[in-house]
């Protein structure tokens, strides 16, 4: 990146002030989650404990579990460390101190889902590189019901987010139709400059807000679309034994995204009207820029054809279950001998045979190393004290002590207590962070209550990508707010709409699916 025209290299101090300011903030978090993990050790909470009752007491692996926790979910929180890093400093922690073997620590570092991670990370690499993205993007946007009404194009830019953020990184999705969206705000300034009607300034914050929402709702389309999703489904296949399958998950996920994009649509069209029923200029641009990608490219097909083997591994399982039954021959061959993780793995294998451009293949390894694979380690790590805390018995003590602040037959007032902390979480901290903390707790409340604690897991698992309010609630929300054009208040009132709009549809939705889910899964 070239620095910008006014920087002044004489001024370096200000720099390192600032510099001087974030590492001291940043050692006052460590030092705030450390004094935190040491309050929680010191309580009288394990059973060599004389301070409470023999019914409330935790063992001793779960008393230093929960110090543990305390401290990483303060890292957490205040991103004090690098999130990946937060996490295998927790893992090693509980080594250390003995709350369970390496061997039992380290073990869900090598889980399936970790490969689901990994292939589907290489492909949607291969997409972005080659230019899929943005060949699905102004392919939408040039058709004839888009026009030049700025409803419909507000509607096109959030349908195209939501696509492509089902199979890549959400962020990813945001900063390309960032740059899409800001070419399309330019066209209509130009446009108002020849003397076509004036568009009303707050559009340009509802589109940009649209890109952000759109790209994270999106996400929810697919297992794979963000990874809340994966930890969630792990945490609900490992302690509770329902493995939802990839084309099951989309019966759901694909009508739940599909709503809050139009619902979204509706919101912020009435927020941020345009003030104009016709957009000068835009048609012209998107169909520059559709003539601009060229023809289908060597690397564009073979690409498409490796995410189209994948995407089809991905959803036969499910579709046999459909038509022959989940204990038919043919559904219990795909499900153990390919499931999600292989396909993946298969389908990213194929990029580096498959033609790419001027004898090259589809992907290079130096490609395909720059995938997140901070993400991969912060699974890791998640999964891995998630799992101690049902082992340990500390999710089931939480639990227990969290299920009398809840009526005591559950039901839907649990599905939605769950889906609203979620909700909540992922304001302040990582959708994936959120994940890890609140799905197994969602999952031992339901436990102690006596209620069926699937369909709370799921609850919390689709709401954890749902944080809408705040700029440091997502990095899509974060990139819209840098462009200067969408104001926070904006942002906010926006966002806590669609966050309760959100918890009622995943509360809905997930209370009447839940036992089917269940049950074919």
């Amino acid at each position: 990146m070239t620095a910008p025209a006014d920087f002044d290299a004489s001024q370096p101090e200000t720099h390192d002030h600032s510099d001087s300011n974030a590492s001291s903030r940043s050692w006052r978090w460590v030092g705030l989650a450390l004094l935190f993990g040491c309050v929680v050790w010191s309580l009288p909470l394990s059973a060599d404990s004389q301070g409470i009752v023999a019914a409330e007491r935790l063992s001793i692996e779960a008393h230093r579990l929960a110090a543990i926790l305390a401290a990483v979910v303060v890292l957490w929180v205040t991103e004090a460390l690098p999130l990946p890093v937060s996490a295998l400093l927790g893992t090693s922690a509980c080594v250390v101190l003995g709350v369970a073997p390496a061997k039992e620590v380290f073990r869900p570092y090598s889980d399936p889902l970790i490969f689901l991670f990994i292939g589907s990370f290489m492909i949607a690499e291969a997409i972005r590189i080659h230019g899929l993205d943005r060949r699905l993007a102004f392919s939408v946007l040039s058709m004839s019901w888009v026009g030049s009404h700025p409803r419909r194009i507000m509607l096109a830019v959030g349908i195209v987010c939501a696509v492509i953020s089902a199979f890549i990184s959400n962020t990813a999705t945001t900063a390309m139709m960032y740059a899409i969206t800001l070419g399309i705000l330019s066209a209509v300034e130009s446009s108002i400059e020849t003397g076509a009607p004036r568009v009303h300034p707050r559009w340009a914050t509802g589109m940009l807000l649209m890109v952000a929402f759109a790209s994270s709702i999106g996400g929810l389309a697919t297992p794979i679309g963000t990874p809340p999703n994966v930890i969630g489904l792990a945490f609900i296949k490992n302690q509770l034994g329902v493995d939802i399958a990839f084309f099951t998950w989309c019966l759901i996920g694909i009508p739940v995204a599909s709503f809050l994009v139009w619902m979204t649509s509706i919101l912020l069209n009435a927020m941020f009207p345009a003030g104009v029923n016709r957009l000068e200029g835009i048609a012209q641009v998107v169909a520059r820029e559709k003539k601009n990608l060229g023809p289908w490219s060597t690397a564009q097909r073979s690409t498409a054809f490796a995410f189209g083997l994948t995407a089809g591994l991905w959803v036969l399982p499910g579709m046999l279950a459909i038509v022959f039954g989940q204990q038919a021959d043919q559904t219990k061959f795909f499900l153990s001998h390919i499931p999600e993780g292989c396909a993946a793995i298969l389908g990213a294998g194929c990029l580096f045979i498959l033609p790419g451009k001027e004898g090259s293949r589809v992907l290079s390894w130096s490609q395909a190393s720059r995938i997140d694979w901070g993400i991969v380690l912060l699974y890791g790590g998640g999964m891995a004290m998630g799992e101690l805390s049902f082992s340990t018995g500390l999710a089931e003590s939480i639990g227990r002590w969290l299920t009398q602040w809840l009526p005591a037959d559950g039901g839907i007032v649990l599905i939605a207590a769950a889906a609203l902390i979620a909700v909540f979480t992922s304001e302040f901290t990582s959708n994936t962070a959120s994940a890890n903390m609140v799905v197994p707790i969602a999952i031992a409340i339901g436990i102690s209550s006596g209620s069926d604690p699937f369909a709370p897991a799921l609850a919390a698992t689709m709401a954890a990508s749902l944080g809408f309010m705040m700029p440091v609630s997502t990095p899509c929300n974060a990139i819209v707010y840098g462009s200067g054009r969408v104001p926070l208040i904006s942002m906010m009132r926006a966002g806590i709409i669609l966050d309760l709009i959100g918890v009622i549809v995943v509360t809905v939705v997930v209370s009447i699916a839940s036992r089917w889910i269940a049950a074919v899964s």
